[in-house]
C-alpha cells in the first residue's frame, strides 16, 4: 500500500532520550563485505572482510542511524589499503555525525612464497585486521596480524641426546605506524625471528632444510617476543606495539604465552 503524498515518517533515532546515558560504541558488527586489498606486489586481492563499525551516542539522542554503515561499506570503492582506511574511518565520524568513530576490518591475506630449496611457490594465508579510532582531536590506524611460524624448544634441545620438540606457534604483532609499511614487511619481521618460517608446499630438499633450521634457531616463547619487540623499537616506521606469541605445545595439553607492549 502505497503511502499518502506529504506522509513522513518519523525518525524514532532523532528522538531525546531522558536517561543521559552517553554510549561509548553503537554500530554494526560481524557484517562481511567484498573488498580489495592492495598488496605489495601492486596487485589487488579479491577476498571477503569481516567489519565491526560503531561511533560514539551522545547522551541525549535516542539512536544512531545503523543503514549508514551499511551505504558507506555499499559506497565505497572496495579497494582497501593501510593509507584509504582512514578515509573510511572518517566517512563513517562524518555520516554519523558523531564525536568518534571505530572500524575493524579483518581479512584473510595472502602472501606467495619460495620454498627455500627447490624454490616452488605456493600460497600462505595470514590473518589481518585493520582497527581505525577518530576522535575530533586525533585519528590513529592499527595493523594486526597473526604469523604463524615454528618454534623449537632450546631446553628440549640442551636435555635430549637426540632430536627436540618443536610446535607451531602464532605471533600476533597490533601496530601503529609512523610511516607507510606494507603488510608484507611486517610479517617479515617476525618470520625472521622464528626458529623457522612457514611454507604452503615444501619438497624433501626444503622439508629437510626448515627442520635442521629451526633445530639451529631454537626460540622459547619469551625469546620470541623479546627478539620481535628488539626488532620493532629499532624500524622507525613503527611508532608503538604489542607483541604476543602463543605456542601449541607439543608435549603439552597447554599452550606456552608471551606479550610484549612497547613503552612509548
Amino acid at each position: 500500500m502505497n503511502s499518502p503524498i506529504g506522509f513522513s515518517i518519523e525518525d524514532v533515532q532523532n528522538l531525546v532520550d531522558i536517561r543521559q546515558l552517553a554510549i561509548d560504541k553503537v554500530g554494526i558488527k560481524s557484517i562481511r563485505h567484498p573488498v580489495r586489498i592492495k598488496d605489495k606486489t601492486g596487485e589487488a586481492q579479491h577476498t571477503v572482510a569481516m567489519f565491526n563499525m560503531y561511533v560514539h551516542l551522545p547522551q541525549h539522542l535516542k539512536g544512531t542511524h545503523m543503514s549508514r554503515f551499511i551505504e558507506i561499506l555499499n559506497g565505497s570503492a572496495h579497494e582497501i589499503s593501510i593509507e584509504n582506511f582512514y578515509k573510511m574511518l572518517k566517512e563513517v565520524a562524518v555520516r554519523l555525525e558523531a564525536e568518534s568513530g571505530h572500524i575493524e576490518m579483518a581479512f584473510p591475506y595472502f602472501v606467495n612464497k619460495s620454498a627455500p630449496v627447490s624454490g616452488v611457490k605456493s600460497l600462505l594465508d595470514y590473518e589481518v585486521t585493520f582497527i581505525g579510532e577518530i576522535t575530533k582531536a586525533y585519528h590513529d590506524v592499527k595493523v594486526k596480524v597473526l604469523i604463524p611460524v615454528t618454534s623449537l624448544c632450546p631446553c628440549s634441545k640442551k636435555i635430549s641426546a637426540y632430536g627436540a620438540h618443536n610446535q607451531r606457534s602464532h605471533v600476533t604483532v597490533t601496530v601503529a605506524l609512523k610511516d607507510f609499511m606494507w603488510v608484507e614487511d611486517i610479517i617479515r619481521m617476525v618470520e625472521a625471528q622464528a626458529s623457522s618460517e612457514l611454507y604452503g608446499l615444501l619438497k624433501r630438499p626444503d622439508e629437510k632444510y626448515v627442520t635442521e633450521l629451526a633445530y639451529d634457531n631454537p626460540k622459547f616463547v619469551e625469546d620470541m617476543v623479546r627478539d620481535i619487540a628488539a626488532a620493532f623499537y629499532k624500524d622507525a616506521r613503527i611508532k608503538s606495539f604489542t607483541v604476543e606469541c602463543e605456542n601449541f605445545e607439543s608435549i603439552h595439553n597447554h599452550s606456552a604465552y608471551a606479550c610484549i607492549t612497547s613503552q612509548n
